[in-house]
Parts: structure tokens; C-alpha cells; sequence
């Protein structure tokens, strides 16, 4: 979790020495930075998943850094971890009668996953099931894995390269004084 948090900051500062590189004013190069961060954000997967994008768009998906780096966050905080409902995120109906809650829904559970509250409870009375039993349902969910952890920190240590260099060769091209041959008389 800390080599993710680190990899975080050190995206977002060698992307901040990249953005300035070419520009002289602070005012310039921070409204280029805040459309850059908006696309970023946009396209993480957070605000919509990968399978909401239209498919033009998926490309972004893939590009935006922030989507490996919240990856790597909740992929490593969240994995592997049971899951319970809130009693509002039950789904609530009643058992047919001459059964229990778990043996009606144990053919659905081993298909689908998810729990149900009170498996002993039958004949008419109200079953309580939740859709998810673990946190890795709610990952593969939004496109996430925690196997992706360390592919996620190699990718970020790309980004942080990249941008070092496009800051070297954005200050070389806009910044330095380049030979200009004076005519002599």
C-alpha cells in the first residue's frame, strides 16, 4: 500500500515538472494541468467503469495513470476480505413454503455468489440475501484485481519515466538558447 501511495506522488510530481517545463507563466501551464487532471480523472474507471465507456473512448481507460494507480490502492486494501450488507442492501423476499431460505437459493449462490442472512429460515417467511460475499466480487466488479498490484507499480514507475524525460526534452525544446549563427560584417 505505501509503494502505491509513494508511486501516487511521484507521478503527480514529475507530471507537475513536465506540465511547467514548456511554459513560462504558472497561470498557463496550471489551466493546461487542471484539463489534463479532468481527462485523467474522468477516465479512471471510478466515475465509470470500463464497460460503460463508449468504445472509442476505452482507449483513455487504458492511458489514464490513475487508473492503475487506484488499482493498486483498493486492489491492496480491499482484497480478500469478507463482505457484509447493510440491512438497506438486502434483497428481501419470501421463501416458498415447504423450504428453507438456503437450500432454495443454493443452486443461485453456487452459480452467482453472495449470502444469505438466515439460510434457516423457510416456509413463507422473509429471506435476506446479499449480493456479494467478499470484496473481491466488488473488485472484479469495477475491473480491478489484486493480482494486478505489482504489474500496476511497474506501470506507474513508467509514467514517472516517461514524464522525466518529457520534462528534459520540453525544457531542451522551449527553454534553451539553441546556436544561432550571427552573420558577421
Amino acid at each position: 500500500m505505501f509503494l502505491h501511495v509513494w508511486m501516487f506522488f511521484m507521478f503527480t510530481s514529475t507530471f507537475a515538472h513536465m506540465i511547467i517545463a514548456g511554459f513560462e507563466t504558472a497561470e498557463v501551464a496550471g489551466g493546461l494541468v487542471t484539463l489534463i487532471m479532468i481527462m485523467i480523472f474522468s477516465f479512471c474507471g471510478i466515475l465509470a467503469s470500463p464497460e460503460d465507456l463508449p468504445g472509442f473512448w476505452i482507449f483513455m481507460y487504458r492511458l489514464s495513470p490513475f487508473t492503475y494507480v487506484v488499482e493498486g490502492l483498493l486492489g491492496t486494501a480491499m482484497a480478500n476480505a469478507e463482505a457484509s450488507c447493510e440491512p438497506n442492501e438486502l434483497i428481501i423476499f419470501d421463501a416458498p413454503n415447504g423450504t428453507t431460505c438456503g437450500d432454495y437459493l443454493k443452486p443461485y449462490l453456487s452459480d452467482v455468489g453472495g449470502y444469505v442472512v438466515n439460510p434457516r429460515v423457510g416456509d413463507g417467511a422473509a429471506c435476506e440475501y446479499c449480493t456479494i460475499s467478499d470484496t473481491n466480487t466488488f473488485l472484479e466488479g469495477m475491473s480491478m484485481s489484486f493480482d494486478h498490484r505489482w504489474r500496476n507499480f511497474g506501470i506507474m514507475w513508467g509514467y514517472c519515466i516517461f514524464n522525466i524525460a518529457a520534462a528534459l526534452g520540453i525544457y531542451w525544446l522551449a527553454r534553451v538558447p539553441k546556436n544561432k549563427k550571427v552573420k558577421r560584417d
